[in-house]
């Protein structure tokens, strides 16, 4: 067998491309891993793998990305550096990477790809597509979701077939085209391979299925929209349906093709880009190009996560924007298909783009053509394990109802004010640990002093009741960058920036206000800024940049303006463990002004007598252990034992209940339950203000349904 003889693509350690992100992150020069040709054990490990993501260019040389497989070795080493592929069931239809690599001219011109001529599979008839070429480039990600192995390769398809085994009788929702399965057999001339790390692969066990593909969507944009929209009926807007960005949206797992080069002399690379459910989102604005059909413009937006810094997507991407992703849902078998232009977002730009202050690298994907395929997939997945390296997903943006009415929920997260990132540096003032006062074996009260760093004549920012701040840890806790970190995953891509209530009111009657230029936090244990924390030695100062105040309006409770009953809304304040955070800075202005009005905390709805409504009324949910944190609070804040209920989980505690009740509380040893809630205040004339975790939220929610609800979200 003739010796491969390397393109001057190949011979370079690294293309312009892959060199300019390498500069732009400041990445050291290094060595490219990336073996030449097919080593035996890439061999071994590719046969091992039950899927392969598999890229190519389309006649407009628009990458795409397709799925296939479901069960081991459907794709092995057959001879020298090259992989034999015998796969079942095929989506012949709507695959796109099937129809461009082996699907035959004909069936006339495609209007949507502007006089190329469309291909359609033929049934056993052998192909060699790009013969004069060498081959049909191609490019692969071989995935052992089950031990997280993956195994990226590319060359040229060589020669293949397809055997048509059924065509569905039923039409499909949009295009009207029946679906048909095939069974294919093709060779791949392998020219490159590079084993690659686990992260982020969530550990799913793969098992092969029968799919009946129905394309349910289909959007076509900007100037590839032809006459034929695609999507179900004529003057379609969207290129994503709601089902496909439903997908988007739950989706854990995707893959994405790029390329390099032209096609003779070119290369094409397929990765995975994995993380928690909801990593990816869907962008949708006002299109204001006037020479497109469509009134929108749709990008899909995803954090880049720290990973072995080869950059080799992001490289080929920034050379050639154009990309193709291939989107699965596992457990239905539906795929998202998509093909874009890409944008390589850093800094704040990524950070707004992702809705997440930790990305600072990311790439945002403007959809130029989508088809949304149900059932279109031979294989299913079921979630075993998800990677412990996965950061958390930020939350998906509410969306108004269905006839445009605002909803009556309001969430309010930790916004910043002032800028900063991660890392130490910069911020508009030092905040240094003076003091901690341990609650529980779980709970703490820090209080930091406030230097000036920012203003010229030595003030400090200030800061009103119920605010957040944001410290920088990054000094103390960023190791800097490492490709593995099995002892702690989630640190690789922490930026070490943490978002606190500040618990101090800052002053007021009743309650015991810190000096000029001093705030408190109360917080729990909790991950490795208050494990800092809890463990400091206090003789040595921690200073810490504040990289802002902060905090939506929303989340004020309204101070009463008189102290006499009057029809004023009602404060209903429902908090579980430290969520009470927020009410401890508010809640002696709100009670000052109230003094004599609240003095029945039984949970029959309204204050004291005659049907007043009270201006404060506390629902509080505790674990036995967080007693203590109940003693702290009631005993900070006079008059607020006597308009709290709280709710105690884990056994009761005969000493502390008693101090607790003597501070005017009512105590109820059990879980707060929706006629806890609904019986509290005046219906019509109350607003519930909620800061608890994920799933008691979601269930106030479901309880309060109707009611005005703001909340406070811990999904940051």
């Amino acid at each position: 067998m003739a010796a491969t003889t390397l393109s001057p693509i190949q011979q370079q350690q690294w293309h312009p491309g892959e060199q300019a992100m390498h500069r732009l992150l400041r990445v050291p020069r290094d060595d490219n891993p990336t073996f030449r040709g097919l080593a035996p054990s890439h061999g071994h490990r590719i046969s091992q793998s039950p899927v392969v993501a598999l890229g190519t260019l389309d006649g407009r040389g628009r990458p795409w990305a397709a799925l296939w497989g479901g069960e081991r070795g459907f794709c092995r080493p057959v001879a020298d550096g090259v992989l034999g592929v015998r796969a079942v069931a095929l989506d012949v239809q709507f695959d796109p990477v099937l129809g461009e690599v082996l699907g035959v001219e004909g069936g006339g011109e495609d209007r949507k790809t502007r006089g190329t001529r469309r291909k359609e599979i033929v049934s056993d008839q052998v192909v060699h597509p790009d013969a004069d070429e060498g081959g049909k480039l191609i490019a692969a990600l071989a995935i052992d979701l089950e031990t997280r192995d993956r195994v990226k390769f590319a060359g040229r398809a060589l020669a293949g077939a397809v055997s048509v085994t059924a065509t569905a009788t039923a039409e499909t929702e949009a295009g009207g085209l029946p679906s048909r399965l095939g069974d294919l057999q093709m060779a791949i001339r392998v020219e490159e391979t590079l084993g690659n790390c686990p992260k982020y692969l969530n550990k799913k066990r793969i098992t092969p299925h029968v799919p009946s593909p129905r394309l349910v969507s289909m959007g076509v944009g900007g100037e590839d929209k032809g006459d034929d929209d695609g999507g179900g009926g004529s003057g379609a807007t969207q290129l994503l349906s709601r089902e496909a960005i439903d997908l988007v949206e739950r989706a854990d797992l995707f893959f994405i093709a790029s390329r390099y080069g032209s096609n003779g002399e070119g290369s094409m690379d397929v990765n995975h880009r994995g993380g928690a459910p909801g990593f990816m989102r869907v962008l949708t604005a006002p299109n204001t190009t006037a020479t497109t059909a469509t009134t929108t413009t749709t990008a899909l937006v995803y954090p880049e996560y720290s990973g072995n810094r080869l950059y080799q997507t992001l490289g080929n991407l920034h050379s050639d924007p154009r990309a193709g992703l291939a989107i699965p849902d596992f457990a239905t078998g539906d795929v998202l298909y998509v093909t874009g232009r890409a944008s390589i977002l850093l800094g704040e730009d990524a950070a707004a783009a992702c809705l997440s202050r930790r990305a600072k690298l990311a790439l945002r994907v403007d959809v130029e053509e989508a088809r949304l395929v149900r059932d279109g997939l031979p294989f299913r997945g079921e979630v075993i394990d998800f990677s412990p390296y996965n950061p958390p997903a930020p939350p998906v943006p509410r969306r108004q109802g269905a006839d445009g009415s605002p909803p009556t929920r309001t969430e309010t997260g930790k916004a910043v004010d002032g800028g900063g990132g991660g890392g130490g540096g910069g911020g508009v003032a030092t905040a240094t640990l003076v003091d901690r006062h341990v609650i529980s074996p779980s709970v703490a009260r820090y209080v930091f002093k406030l230097s000036s760093v920012a203003a010229s004549d030595g003030s400090c920012p200030s800061w009103r009741p119920g605010q957040h701040v944001t410290l920088d840890f990054g000094a103390e806790l960023d190791h800097g960058w490492s490709h593995m970190r099995d002892d702690d995953p989630q640190s690789l891509n922490d930026d070490f920036v943490r978002t606190f209530t500040v618990s101090s009111s800052g002053g007021g009657e009743g309650a015991r206000a810190p000096p000029p230029n001093e705030f408190e936090i109360t917080v729990r244990r909790h991950g490795p800024a208050t494990g800092l924390l809890a463990k400091w030695n206090l003789r040595v100062p921690l200073e810490l940049p504040v990289l802002g105040f902060g905090g939506a309006e929303g989340f004020r409770l309204p101070i009463p303006t008189s102290p006499s009953p009057s029809p004023e809304r009602g404060s209903v304040f429902v908090a579980a463990g430290v969520g009470i955070t927020p009410l401890m800075a508010q809640a002696a202005d709100v009670l000052r002004t109230a003094a004599g009005d609240n003095n029945n905390a039984d949970g029959s709805g309204g204050g004291g007598g005659g049907g007043v409504t009270a201006p404060l009324r506390v629902l509080w949910s505790l674990k036995r252990e967080d007693l203590p944190l109940a003693v702290h609070v009631l005993k900070r804040i006079e008059g607020l034992g006597k308009v709290t209920r709280l709710f105690v989980t884990g056994g009761g505690d005969g000493e502390l209940e008693g101090g607790i009740r003597q501070l005017g509380a009512v105590v109820t040893e059990r879980r707060m339950g929706p006629d806890d809630v609904l019986a509290t205040g005046e219906k019509g004339n109350r607003r519930f203000y909620c800061c608890t975790g994920p799933e008691m939220m979601k269930a106030l929610l479901q309880w309060t349904e109707g009611e005005e609800v703001v909340f406070e979200s811990f999904n940051y």
